[in-house]
C-alpha cells in the first residue's frame, strides 16, 4: 500500500477510478472557456444590438415617407416646364410593374434575391474577387433587402452604426414582409436623381409618362441609375446615363433574361427624355414662384401643380438678349450683370432673367437687387407734374437750379433754356426734373411712386428726381406697365393657380385692379414716353409698333437702364456689377436700350401692333405735330443720359410716317391719340 500522500496509478501509469487524464482536463478546461467566451460574446453581442437599436427606426414607419413636396409648373399655355421638390411616383404592387423592369433591376442589382435570406455570401465573395482581380471598387455584395432597409428607414451615411442597423433592419425585413413585397417597396421608394423617388416617379421625371408603360430601353435606363442616381441622371448626363443602360443591358443578357437581338435593338433606339423647353428652365423665374407658393397656401401643400404666367417664348427670347448683349459688347464695356423682366400690362410675368448665369450666381437681380434706377424715377416726377395740371406742351426752363445746396447738372454741359415738357423728357434733361420736383414738392414725388407700387425706401429729397432711390427691376417695370394698362394698378405676379394633387383649387389671383392714374394723365405720360423714343435718349430701342419707355445712368456708370411699353408688352432692362464697380461709359440708351429692342422684336414678331393707352381729348396738339417741332431743332442743351442724334424729322410720305430704323422701308405710326 502506497504510504500516506501518495498517489496511486494503475498499471502503466493510468489515473486511478475517477482521475482524469492531464490532456483530458485540458480538452475540458478549453470547452469551459470557450463556453464562458461564447456567453460574454452573446451578452456582448446583445448588448451591442441592444446600443444600436435605442433608436432604430419602427417598423410602423414602413409606409411613412418624409419628403419635400413636388411642384410642378405650367407655362401659361399650360406646358409643363419644371419640376421642383421630391417626386414620388404611385405605390406600386409588384404585379403592376412591367416585367422588363424587374428583370433590369435583378440582373444588375441582386440576381440570387430570390435565393437568399437577405444577405448573400457567394455575392459578397464575387465582389470581393471582381474588385481584387480588377483592381477596383467597382462592385458591392450589398442586396436589395439591405438596400431596401437603407431606403426606407435609414440615412446613406457610412458609419459603423448604420451599418449595424442596416442589418438588423434587413432581418426584420425578410421575416416580416414576402420577397415581392420586399422588391416591390425598393422600386417605389429607392432615390433615382433629379429629385424623383421610385420608378413611377422616375419614369415621369425622364419620360414623361407612368412606369408601367416603360419599352426595355427605358427600363435598363431606370435600372442603371441605382448605382449612382446623381452621376447617372440623364437630365445631368444623358451620355452617361445611355453607356450604363447598355450595361444594364448586358448584365440582362448574361442572366438570360433577354436575347441578345433585343439588347442590340434597345441600344440601337435608346430611352428618349420627355421634351423640354429649349431655354434653360427659367430657374430664376423658377426660384421666385416657388419661394412664394408657401405664402398663398401655408407650410402643408403637399404635391402640387402651379399654373404660372411664363411665355417660354419670350422667356427664351430674353435670355437670348440678354446673353448676346452681356457676352458680346458687354465684354469691352466691363458690364459683368444684367436683369430683364418682362410683363403683360397687368403685371403677369412673361419673361425673367435673373443674371448672366444661373449656375454661377443664382442671386436673381431681377426681384432682389436693389439699385439706383437714375433718369429713370423722372417717370414719378412727371406724372405728378401732369396731375398737377401741366401738359405736354407747358413749357419749363432748363438753367442753373440750387434746391437747399444741392446743384445738379446735365449729363452734358450747358443748358437749353425754355423747352416743352416733352422736349425736356425726351432728352432727359436733369435740371427740369429737378425744379418740377421741388415745385411739386418731394412728398407728392414719392407719393405718386408708392401709387404705381413702388414699395423700397424713398427719401422726400430733392436728389430722388434723378433716380438716387433704390429699386428692384421688378417694381420699377411693374410701375411702368402701369402706363400700358390704362393707369390702373400694377403687381408683378408669376403664379395664376394653384392646384393640389387631386386637382382641388387652392389658390386662384385675384384680377380686381384699382385706378391709381386717370386715364388723361396717362395718354399724356404715354405721349411723352413715346418722345423719348422715338427721337430722344432711347431712340436705339425704337420700334415698328407704338412704344415708349425712358433711360437711367446713375452716377459713374455704375447701372445703366432701360425700360420700355408697347400695348401688349412691357420690359425693364438693368445692367451693372454686383459689387457696383462702373462700367465704361455705359448709358441706358446704349447696350441697355439695344437688349430691350432686340429682345421686343423676337417676343412681338407676328403679333399685331396695339396702340398705347390714350386719354380723352385735352386740348394739346397732335402727338406728332409736337414730335416735328422737336426732332425740327427746338431747343438745345444736354439731358440727364447720353445724348442721341434724332432721325429724320419726316419720310416724303407726308404727316404721320417716318424713315423706318435701319434704312428700311417707311411705316406709319399709330400714336396715343389714335390719329395718324
Amino acid at each position: 500500500m502506497a504510504g500516506p500522500g501518495r498517489k496511486t496509478t494503475g498499471r502503466g501509469g493510468n489515473p486511478g477510478p475517477g482521475r482524469s487524464s492531464g490532456p483530458a482536463r485540458r480538452r475540458r478546461g478549453l470547452l469551459y472557456w470557450l463556453a464562458v467566451a461564447g456567453l460574454w460574446a452573446l451578452i456582448g453581442l446583445g448588448a451591442m444590438v441592444a446600443w444600436f437599436s435605442w433608436d432604430l427606426p419602427s417598423m410602423a414607419d414602413i409606409d411613412r415617407i418624409d419628403r419635400r413636396p413636388a411642384i410642378r409648373l405650367l407655362a401659361a399655355n399650360g406646358t409643363p416646364f419644371a419640376t421642383v421638390g421630391d417626386l414620388y411616383g404611385d405605390t406600386l404592387a409588384l404585379t403592376d410593374y412591367p416585367d422588363v423592369l424587374i428583370k433590369a433591376v435583378l440582373a444588375i442589382e441582386d440576381r440570387r434575391f430570390y435565393d437568399h435570406g437577405g444577405f448573400d455570401p457567394i455575392g459578397i465573395l464575387r465582389a470581393i474577387f471582381h474588385n481584387i482581380t480588377t483592381g477596383s471598387i467597382s462592385q458591392g455584395g450589398s442586396t436589395i433587402s439591405q438596400q431596401t432597409a437603407k431606403t426606407v428607414f435609414l440615412s446613406p451615411q457610412r458609419t459603423l452604426r448604420r451599418k449595424v442597423q442596416e442589418a438588423i433592419l434587413t432581418v426584420e425585413l425578410e421575416n416580416r414582409l414576402s420577397k415581392d413585397q420586399i422588391l416591390a417597396l425598393y422600386l417605389n421608394r429607392v432615390y433615382l436623381g433629379s429629385g424623383a423617388y421610385g420608378m413611377d416617379g422616375a419614369a415621369k421625371r425622364y419620360f414623361g409618362h407612368s412606369v408601367r408603360q416603360l419599352n426595355l430601353a427605358e427600363a435598363a435606363m431606370l435600372g442603371g441609375l441605382m448605382k449612382a442616381p446623381s452621376r447617372y441622371s440623364p437630365l445631368a448626363d444623358y451620355e452617361a446615363a445611355k453607356a450604363r443602360a447598355a450595361v444594364v443591358l448586358d448584365a440582362m443578357v448574361d442572366a438570360d433574361f433577354i436575347t441578345a437581338d433585343q439588347a442590340a435593338a434597345a441600344k440601337a433606339l435608346p430611352a428618349r427624355l420627355a421634351a423640354r423647353p429649349a431655354s434653360n428652365d427659367a430657374r430664376y423665374f423658377v426660384d421666385w414662384v416657388v419661394d412664394q407658393v408657401s405664402d398663398y397656401i401655408g407650410p402643408e401643400g403637399g404635391d402640387l401643380t402651379v399654373a404660372t404666367t411664363l411665355d417660354l417664348k419670350l422667356q427664351q427670347a430674353a435670355e437670348a438678349a440678354m446673353a448676346a448683349g452681356l457676352d458680346g459688347e458687354g465684354i469691352k464695356l466691363a458690364v459683368g450683370q444684367g436683369a430683364l423682366v418682362a410683363l403683360a400690362p397687368d403685371g403677369a410675368v412673361r419673361a425673367m432673367v435673373g443674371g448672366h448665369d444661373y449656375s454661377d450666381s443664382p442671386f436673381n437681380r431681377a426681384v432682389r437687387a436693389l439699385r439706383q434706377p437714375g433718369s429713370a424715377f423722372k417717370l414719378f416726377v412727371y406724372l405728378a407734374a401732369l396731375e398737377a395740371g401741366l401738359t405736354p406742351d407747358s413749357t419749363v426752363v432748363d438753367g442753373p437750379i440750387d434746391v437747399g445746396g444741392y446743384k445738379p447738372t446735365n449729363f452734358e454741359p450747358g443748358y437749353g433754356g425754355e423747352m416743352s415738357l416733352t422736349t425736356a423728357f425726351a432728352r432727359s434733361v436733369n435740371t427740369v426734373a429737378v425744379r418740377l420736383l421741388a415745385n411739386l414738392g418731394a412728398r407728392k414725388v414719392v407719393a405718386m411712386a408708392r401709387r404705381l407700387g413702388i414699395t423700397s425706401d424713398i427719401p422726400a429729397n430733392a436728389s430722388i428726381a434723378l433716380g438716387t432711390a433704390e429699386v428692384t427691376p421688378l417694381e420699377l417695370t411693374a410701375a411702368y406697365a402701369v402706363l400700358a394698362n390704362g393707369g390702373r394698378s400694377v403687381l408683378g405676379y408669376g403664379i395664376r393657380e394653384i392646384r393640389s394633387a387631386e386637382g382641388d383649387v387652392l389658390y386662384a389671383r385675384d384680377t380686381s385692379t384699382t385706378q391709381v392714374v386717370t386715364p388723361k394723365v396717362v395718354g399724356q405720360m404715354n405721349r411723352l414716353l413715346a418722345a423719348a423714343i422715338d427721337g430722344g435718349t432711347g431712340h436705339f430701342a425704337r420700334l415698328t409698333r407704338p412704344a415708349g419707355g425712358k433711360t437711367g445712368t446713375s452716377q459713374d456708370y455704375r447701372n445703366a437702364w432701360f425700360v420700355g411699353i408697347t400695348g401688349d408688352l412691357v420690359a425693364g432692362v438693368w445692367l451693372g456689377n454686383d459689387d457696383g464697380a462702373p462700367m465704361k461709359k455705359v448709358t441706358g440708351g446704349g447696350l441697355p436700350a439695344k437688349i430691350w429692342h432686340d429682345f421686343m422684336v423676337k417676343a412681338l414678331s407676328g403679333t399685331a401692333a396695339t396702340p398705347l393707352p390714350s386719354g380723352p381729348g385735352d386740348g394739346d396738339r397732335d402727338l406728332l405735330d409736337q414730335l416735328v417741332d422737336f426732332l425740327g431743332g427746338g431747343g438745345g442743351g444736354g439731358g440727364g443720359d447720353a445724348p442721341s442724334r434724332p432721325p429724320p424729322a419726316a419720310a416724303p410720305g407726308g404727316v404721320g410716317e417716318r424713315a423706318a430704323p435701319e434704312g428700311g422701308p417707311s411705316i406709319r405710326y399709330v400714336y396715343p391719340t389714335g390719329r395718324p
